[in-house]
């Protein structure tokens, strides 16, 4: 069985996309329809523009959404999935993928997505490290001890999990993780403590604007971040996804259910390979490829 992921932030790069809009007409379509919605021109900054730009989190979020849905409808009767997950951001990605969501109604929850982000982030300054080499229960167990703000953020992979909270927090349960063994513990270039109780006043505004957006039942299952099982009910998808942005981003035992589940080969769709790098990590007799387009 096929199963399609799709990345969150920090896959971008800048020329992402670039070569769908030159070779495919729809692809073109799509691009200058995302620019009159988004209300500025993204595929300046995309095409064009710098890292730095590329790099705000408004921008960022419906670059790599863009270029991840753009990219799925390129492939046209080939793109066939028996099920879908997308890391962080990449779920709405995915829901558009599963026909759960329309495509203007994606990129704009997207864009308030991105938006209500960045204003909560300067609200209460937050930021995010990752932990590499220790168990995720002697993680959490370190989260748990540390004084402020700490939380799991993202179970990447087995060994690798990113911590979320506030900056005095997160530099104080590092030292603990040395401590206590971990191969790293490094603060990460962020904006912020995303998938952490500091995202509460962006949630708020994010779950009015799905709240008020129309969901259908989708084509295929999406395992969600939140849930990590087969979900099929768009009741249930739009809770999950409200919950999303202050819960942790359970990808490892999301792709885990997709395994036993029946998922053989994981495609993914959307800029780089960090997820099939993942999800090698997760369960090594999987086939991990990216889209051929021609």
């Amino acid at each position: 069985m096929n199963a399609y992921v799709f990345p969150g932030q920090g896959a971008q790069f800048i020329g992402m996309g670039l070569d769908l809009y030159e070779k495919f007409p729809i692809a073109k379509d799509l691009f200058h329809q995302a620019n009159n919605i988004l209300g500025f021109s993204i595929t300046n900054i995309m095409f064009n523009g710098t890292a730095e730009g590329l790099k705000e989190t408004k921008v960022t979020q419906p670059a790599i959404f863009l270029h991840s849905v753009i990219l799925s409808k390129v492939m046209g009767d080939s793109f066939k999935p028996n099920m879908v997950a997308g890391h962080s951001l990449g779920e709405f990605s995915a829901l558009v993928a599963n026909s759960t969501l329309s495509f203007e109604d994606g990129l704009k929850l997207v864009s308030k997505r991105a938006m209500a982000m960045q204003k909560a982030c300067e609200l209460v300054p937050g930021t995010m490290a990752a932990v590499l080499g220790l168990e995720d229960e002697a993680v959490a167990q370190i989260c748990e001890e540390t004084e402020g703000v700490v939380v799991p953020a993202n179970y990447n992979c087995p060994g690798q999990l990113v911590i979320s909270g506030e900056i005095d927090a997160i530099n104080l349960a590092c030292e603990k993780m040395k401590e206590a063994g971990a191969r790293r513990a490094m603060v990460l270039p962020v904006g912020g403590a995303f998938h952490s109780p500091l995202m509460e006043p962006a949630g708020e505004e994010l779950a009015a604007a799905i709240e008020n957006t129309e969901f259908s039942n989708p084509s295929c299952p999406i395992y969600q971040n939140v849930a990590t099982t087969s979900i099929t009910d768009s009741k249930t998808i739009k809770k999950n996804l409200i919950s999303q942005l202050t819960a942790p981003v359970k990808w490892t035992q999301s792709v885990q259910n997709m395994v036993k589940d029946g998922a053989t080969l994981f495609t993914e769709i959307g800029p780089g390979k960090v997820l099939q790098g993942l999800v090698k990590k997760i369960e090594r007799n999987v086939e991990t490829t990216s889209p051929f387009i021609e």
